[in-house]
């Protein structure tokens, strides 16, 4: 990043050194990895560890390091949720004192998280084993890229709790990866998916042997990384903003994209690599 551009940085962002409290995170080129570390709990959400990573999420806008994220969990789960203890406890002593901006304020903070995923212009993929449950589910979701395990069990079981299945998205998003219906059943019983169902309906873009999950995420992640990722962030945007346009809007708005990103570096690289009869090295610019 030019002297120039790093103005333009939030005080305080350094993806390369960052050392999160809350999970771990791991930057391996141009991939970073972040892995909820409860295992012991099958890796709930807190209060804290909700607000870090829409944090870090916000960050990866301003990263000219990171390309690429995945998300993964340790000790063969992905997450269970909100941590029962930790946070549904505080909420059902919010609702006992009529605290309603207070119990506003959690769901909006929770909704921020995956605002900020999809804002980041970095493609971000899930890796899951095990439980993938409530709020986990949800950051599965939320990801550009799903891989998961046959001994997967994915779950918005919002319901079962006492919830609306209308939470932090899904209402929106589950429909438009798996289709209305299917999402309501999900959405209405709680039920779980296994991951032969989630692949089959459209949840699951792979599946994975259990040890080589992680390892298959992160070669995709390396292969995203390593293609042009302006005109990777370019497509997410794309696809993101054009969910509530018309089509003759989505041809315009993909007419001006293309533009854009015909005026990187890397589109004349692609064009000299062909002539050449040789590979793009694209850099990104």
């Amino acid at each position: 990043m030019s002297d120039t551009a790093s103005r333009f940085r939030p005080a305080g962002v350094d993806l390369r050194s960052y050392a999160p409290k809350h999970f771990l995170w791991a930057l391996d080129g141009k991939v970073a990895t972040i892995t909820l570390n409860r295992p012991e709990r099958k890796n709930p959400l807190t209060f804290e560890s909700y607000a870090e990573l829409r944090d870090s999420f916000r960050a990866l806008t301003y990263s000219s390091d990171v390309k690429v994220v995945v998300i993964t969990g340790a000790g063969g789960n992905f997450c269970s949720g909100g941590d029962v203890h930790e946070i549904i406890g505080p909420l059902v002593e919010m609702q006992r004192n009529d605290d309603m901006p207070g119990l506003l304020e959690f769901t909006r903070m929770t909704g921020d998280l995956v605002k900020a995923m999809r804002a980041c212009p970095q493609p971000i993929i899930s890796a899951m084993d095990g439980i993938c449950a409530g709020a986990g589910s949800i950051i599965a979701m939320a990801s550009d890229l799903r891989y998961g395990t046959l001994q997967s069990k994915v779950a918005f079981l919002f319901v079962r709790v006492g919830l609306a299945g209308a939470d932090m998205g899904a209402c929106n998003i589950l429909p438009r990866i798996i289709g209305a219906g299917r999402a309501a059943e999900l959405l209405y019983t709680g039920r779980s998916m296994d991951g032969a169902e989630a692949e089959r309906w459209g949840f699951y873009n792979k599946l994975c042997k259990p040890e080589e999950l992680v390892a298959d995420a992160k070669a995709l992640a390396a292969s995203l990384a390593a293609g042009p990722t302006f005109a990777h962030g370019m497509t997410k945007r794309c696809i993101h903003q054009e969910w509530s346009m018309g089509i003759d809007d989505a041809i315009e708005a993909e007419a001006q994209a293309q533009a854009i990103c015909m005026q990187t570096k890397d589109y004349e690289r692609a064009y000299k690599a062909f002539v050449a009869k040789q590979r793009p090295v694209f850099q990104g610019d």
